[in-house]
């Protein structure tokens, strides 16, 4: 049983992650400094390690007492509007934490690594769906992290052997139970939950876009086949080739106004959306190519947007009541 460290193991992607690695036979260790994670999402019998990724002598003691053969990078800031505002800060968070961690695995000889990147790092892509192949052209900040988090991973591969793979992730939604549901407030579904919640209308952030009905249009993918889409990434990378960038989506987009009808349909009422100015570094449009995640991981996504809607829904009452 090969041990997997997951920095921000105990964060809302995170902790689906350990918990499909455990189904899959692998030994997930939890790295996070519970900025944002909860210890509650973490299954009995885990090993957690408290400590931020900004520690390398931290990172690299663990690497070794514990004899890490992969790691697993989640930890990071990741909201593309608060990125504008805050460059600075996600650049320290994302970039220098980052370089923490992959230094650390070179000293310590770990040489598997699967990236947490985003489809923010295509900007607004000249065509739909979108291929690996598109050129990168990041619209925020948070998304040019994530393409130097890409160029460092290349780069190691060349200058020190580093196995690497990034998954791109589009939009990600849902819970696989209802312990885990997604409690980041720059997310749409809990967004508009938390709205709804408040006595408030929830928020559309821009319908004058050029689309169909005028809002943003994403790849919305339930979070544990996303999960599930690590495990292949750590398979791949101790039983075969990796070094390359892969879309992590359904293959289909759907506008928030789709987003909003659906929310409606599951909790049975109407939610009522308010249409107010658009958010800065939100492309019109992204979705993705999926035919690389087929052929390289063997893996594609099995759940649908009610499916993500109406887990999300389940674990935000079991958590709010």
């Amino acid at each position: 049983m090969s041990a997997w460290l997951v920095t921000g193991g105990a964060g809302y992607i995170g902790s689906h992650v350990v918990r499909e690695l455990q189904v899959a036979g692998f030994q997930p260790i939890v790295f996070d400094n519970f900025s944002a994670g909860l210890r509650s999402r973490i299954p009995a019998g885990v090993l957690v390690i408290e400590g931020d990724v900004s520690d390398a002598h931290a990172l690299r003691s663990s690497f070794i007492e514990f004899q890490v053969t992969g790691v697993i990078h989640l930890a990071a800031k990741k909201a593309a509007g608060e990125s504008v505002d805050t460059p600075l800060h996600y650049y320290k968070e994302n970039v220098t934490g980052l370089q923490s961690v992959l230094g650390a695995m070179v000293d310590a000889g770990v040489g598997n690594f699967v990236y947490s990147s985003s489809a923010a790092v295509y900007g607004t892509p000249a065509s739909n769906p979108v291929k690996e192949t598109e050129p990168l052209n990041p619209e925020s900040p948070y998304g040019e992290t994530k393409v130097i988090g890409e160029w460092l991973a290349k780069d190691l591969a060349t200058s020190n052997g580093l196995n690497w793979m990034a998954l791109r992730y589009f939009n990600v939604a849902g819970a696989g139970s209802d312990d885990l549901g997604d409690n980041s407030v720059n997310n749409l579904i809990p967004m508009v939950f938390q709205a709804l919640e408040n006595g408030a209308q929830p928020r559309i952030f821009g319908a004058d876009y050029p689309t169909p009905d005028g809002t943003c249009i994403r790849d919305y993918i339930h979070v544990v086949d996303l999960a599930q889409a690590h495990v292949a990434a750590v398979k791949k990378c101790e039983f075969g080739s990796a070094n390359v960038a892969i879309n992590i989506g359904r293959g289909g987009g759907v506008s928030v106004r789709e987003v909003m009808d659906s929310i409606s349909t599951v909790i049975g009422r109407e939610v009522n959306a308010d249409s107010v100015g658009r958010r800065a570094g939100d492309p019109p449009a992204t979705f993705a190519d999926v035919e690389l995640s087929k052929d390289v991981l063997n893996w594609s996504a099995q759940r649908d947007l009610n499916d993500m809607v109406s887990s999300a829904w389940s674990a935000w009452q079991s958590t709010h009541r």
